[in-house]
């Protein structure tokens, strides 16, 4: 599906460009300080039609499929899993902010593209002014705190970052089942039609899911890693805002603000009455709260 015809970012470009190496699909639009807003799994940028445009009032808003997802090139990977550990994605997008003509920005990243966000502004603190992280805590705790309620609600960090091809087999037996069933904490209902289309049309491709399973491999392999190096010595020095949604895991399971203390100097934050897809569930309030912190 071609969504220049679709009206869901009316006013904004659809591009395709290459950025260290990499072809990197985006939109852009609106006008003011620029705001990179990043998706997570297993969905594209799509996800922020709903907020976008209000956003765009103030913002020149760059949203961006994620290196491997969405209509993003599907690069291969080594033993070190480059080119997909969060430091290689943040680098892609540092870059793409760059030849665009941005020399800093804020950033916004739901899910995983909240860890590649999060490790911008640790690895690039020069350049990332504000940083907002939706529904996630950072990996190394994630991993630490890991128990049997973690296992079971995340199951899937351990399903794709197993072996290849273990997971890519499984899941491209019967990708649509897949997708709606990882996704079924919030039911379709909260995805609009064309938004759920974008995202099938992209997982049903193979090499999309062998690149999410290397993300999920990289980041038990080598992300939490990056992260140990860097709790309580590197801190983020921006102000940083977390969101996350009541009816969704985090909430259950952590203190997400105190977590972050650890990660952060500035942190302020709370959560959205939903569950894990805020700017789909609740895009006003999750707008809302984007704006009065950016």
């Amino acid at each position: 599906m071609d969504f220049k015809k679709v009206n869901m970012f009316e006013g904004f470009k659809l591009e395709t460009q290459k950025f260290n190496n990499i072809n990197i699909r985006y939109r852009i639009g609106g006008k003011g300080y620029p705001l990179l807003l990043l998706h997570g799994n297993p969905q594209t940028h799509v996800m922020w039609h709903k907020v976008a445009a209000k956003l765009s009032k103030i913002f020149t808003i760059v949203a961006s499929d994620l290196t491997g997802y969405g209509g993003s090139e599907k690069p291969s990977t080594d033993e070190n899993f480059t080119n997909f550990t969060k430091r290689d994605m943040a680098s892609v997008k540092v870059e793409m902010m760059r030849k665009l003509g941005f020399q800093d920005f804020f950033v916004c990243g739901h899910d995983r593209g909240g860890r590649v966000a999060y490790r911008m502004a640790l690895d690039h603190s020069q350049i990332i002014k504000k940083i907002a992280v939706l529904d996630i805590i950072p990996t190394f705790d994630a991993f630490n705190s890991s128990n049997k309620e973690f296992s079971s609600g995340y199951y899937h960090w351990y399903f794709l970052s197993q072996p290849s091809p273990l997971p890519e087999k499984l899941i491209n037996a019967n990708p649509d089942f897949f997708w709606k069933w990882h996704t079924n904490r919030i039911k379709e209902k909260f995805f609009d039609k064309e938004a759920l289309n974008d995202y099938l049309e992209y997982f049903r491709n193979e090499e999309t899911v062998r690149c999410i399973c290397d993300d999920y491999r990289a980041a038990l392999n080598v992300d939490y890693f990056h992260d140990k190096e860097d709790k309580f010595k590197n801190k983020i020095k921006c102000p940083l805002l977390v969101l996350w949604g009541k009816k969704a895991k985090i909430e259950e399971w952590y203190d997400p603000i105190k977590i972050w203390q650890d990660w952060a100097e500035n942190v302020t934050g709370n959560s959205i009455d939903c569950g894990h897809y805020l700017p789909e569930e609740k895009p006003d309030e999750t707008c809302n709260h984007l704006l009065n912190f950016f």
